[in-house]
Order: structure tokens, then C-alpha cells, then sequence
């Protein structure tokens, strides 16, 4: 299934509450403009406010009919989660949407969150989980059936859960601690299908990936080159994505249709249709075995209500 969809096929998302996390740049930005340009009221969180003022002014001039704010959020904070939450419920009493894009990739050095977690597992996967859980009940609290779209990533096909050694206190390499925390992604976002239809709520759980996406945090990583093998790296890494990738635009269109198209199927996984699912059109994207492995999941959920000391189930 190829679709030649842009965001101007999505149907109006006016009266409609969305959740942007990291959308202050690159794939979040993107997607919370189109959002915002079907009618919704969107939230752009992210964790630096400079960047969500330049943020909004930015969207302000793009869509100047549109209703956007920010609201700070940290994903390597279990405790900035709860407060986002909290204060988010002071403001609505429910969510249409919530994309869960934002992330970390690659430092070369293994780092923490504020919780001790690894820095990508933390950020990429289990913050997320975390604000899905604790905004399940805003979720289940609007009319229709909110979305919950987890951007995965083309890394989660080479990804693999070392559940004896989830935060890398052992072993840790930059691109092994990123697939698997893309890979926990994917598995979030079927799971969560699975258990939104065993207990009946009104959530729909979909995930989307970008392909090779000019953004940022592709291109620039998370952290300064060290040496000449990492600047000859993300020069070549640069140059790839320059050839065979596609801009943040395009990348957030299997997002934006996750999000809003009718024909986005609960479960279901989009990406590019062109080569590799680099570029292209919306298509279904392919889904390694790990992430359909139903004992895998469970596992993962369970160690993931430990870890973050939510329940999502």
C-alpha cells in the first residue's frame, strides 16, 4: 500500500487537542506545523524554552491563523513527565493526538538520565512510555478515539533488547544503545494496540517512521565529532543523507499520516515506500520479528512499569 498523501488530504482537526514532543525543530516541528495547519490546538514540548519561543514565533508566521503553545517537557526526567502532565491537565480535559518524536542519537560517550536510566533507552523509550502512560486518562477522554503515533526508526530492523543489560552498564556502543532503544519504540506502539483493544479504551496506537530524515539529530548527532574517524563519519553520514534521504518535511508526512488519515490502520507501521524506506511516498513499512515477538513485548511492558513506576497496562 503506496499512498500519495500530504497533509492537505487530512481531514479539518478543529475542536482537536495535539501533543508534540521535540517540536521545536526538525521532525517535531514539521509535524506539529501540519497539525496545526488542519485546525488542531497544538502543544509543542520540548525541553528548552529559548527554542520553544523561536519555535512558535516560527509557526506563528508559517500558519498565522493557527492556536500552538509550548510547555516544557524532558523526557530524561521521570519528574519533569509528571509535572508536564500535571500542568497539561490544568489545561484541558483531554488529548486528541500525542506524537511521540522526540529523541537522542548516537552520543558517543554513554551518559544518564536524571534516573539513572541510559540516555537513549531513557529519552527515546521509556520517557515516552512514561507520558503515554500518565496522559492515558486525558487519551481516553475525548470523543472519537484519541491517536498515539511512536516515531520509530529504519535502526529498530538491526535493533535488539538485552534485557541483562537494558541500560549499558556493561557494554555500551552509540548506534547498539539507539537500535534497541528504536526497536523498544515499535514495540510500544504495537503493544499498546494490543492492550488499548484488550481493555477496551479508546486509544489508537500507530507507528511511523521518517526514513532518512535531514534533521539534526541525524546528521549532526548528539554530540561534538572526536577525532578524525567521527568527523569522516558524519561527513559521509551527511553526504548519504543528502543523496538517498529526503528533507524534515517530507520525512514527517508518514507521521502526519499516522496521525490524522482514515485509512491509518490501529497497529499499523508507515514509512517511505522508495528504496530501503529512505524516501518516497507513505507505504507500510516493514516490521522486524523482535518487535511482533508477543512474549518480547510483554516483557519490555513489565520491565517498563518497573523502571518508570507507571502503569500503562
Amino acid at each position: 500500500m503506496t499512498v500519495h498523501w500530504d497533509i492537505t488530504q487530512a481531514p479539518s482537526l478543529k475542536g482537536k487537542v495535539a501533543v508534540v514532543t521535540g517540536a521545536t525543530g526538525g521532525l517535531g516541528y514539521a509535524t506539529a506545523r501540519g497539525l496545526v495547519s488542519r485546525g488542531a490546538e497544538v502543544i509543542l514540548a520540548g525541553r528548552n524554552p529559548a527554542k520553544g519561543a523561536a519555535a512558535l514565533e516560527r509557526l506563528r508566521a508559517d500558519c498565522p491563523d493557527g492556536i500552538a503553545d509550548f510547555m516544557a517537557l524532558d523526557l530524561a526526567s521521570l519528574q519533569s513527565i509528571a509535572d508536564f502532565t500535571q500542568n497539561l491537565s490544568g489545561r484541558t480535559g483531554s488529548v486528541d493526538i500525542l506524537v511521540n518524536n522526540a529523541g537522542i542519537m548516537g552520543p558517543q560517550k554513554r551518559q544518564e538520565t536524571a534516573d539513572g536510566f541510559e540516555l537513549q533507552f531513557g529519552t527515546n523509550y521509556l520517557g515516552p512510555f512514561a507520558l503515554t502512560a500518565r496522559l492515558r486518562p486525558l487519551l481516553c477522554a475525548g470523543k472519537g478515539g484519541a491517536r498515539v503515533v511512536t516515531v520509530a526508526s529504519l535502526a529498530a530492523l538491526s535493533g535488539t533488547l538485552v534485557f541483562d543489560d537494558l541500560q549499558a552498564r556493561h557494554h555500551y556502543t552509540p548506534f547498539g544503545a539507539y537500535r534497541q532503544s528504536k526497536l523498544a519504540d515499535l514495540i510500544l506502539a504495537l503493544e499498546l494496540d494490543r492492550q488499548a483493544r484488550q481493555h477496551g479504551w479508546p486509544i489508537h496506537s500507530i507507528a511511523a517512521h521518517p526514513g532518512w530524515a535531514m534533521t539534526d539529530i541525524a546528521v549532526s548527532r548528539s554530540s561534538s565529532p572526536q577525532g578524525l574517524r567521527e568527523r569522516l563519519l558524519r561527513r559521509a553520514t551527511l553526504v548519504a543523507f543528502t543523496l538517498f534521504g529526503q528533507s524534515a518535511e517530507h520525512g514527517a508526512l508518514p507521521i502526519l499520516f499516522a496521525a490524522t488519515a482514515p485509512q491509518a490502520r490501529d497497529g499499523g507501521y508507515y514509512g517511505p515506500d522508495g528504496w530501503g524506506e529512505r524516501r518516497g511516498n507513505v507505504t507500510e513499512a516493514i516490521v522486524p520479528p523482535a518487535a511482533r515477538d508477543l512474549q518480547l513485548a510483554q516483557r519490555l511492558w513489565q520491565v517498563s512499569e518497573r523502571l518508570t513506576g507507571t502503569a500503562l497496562s
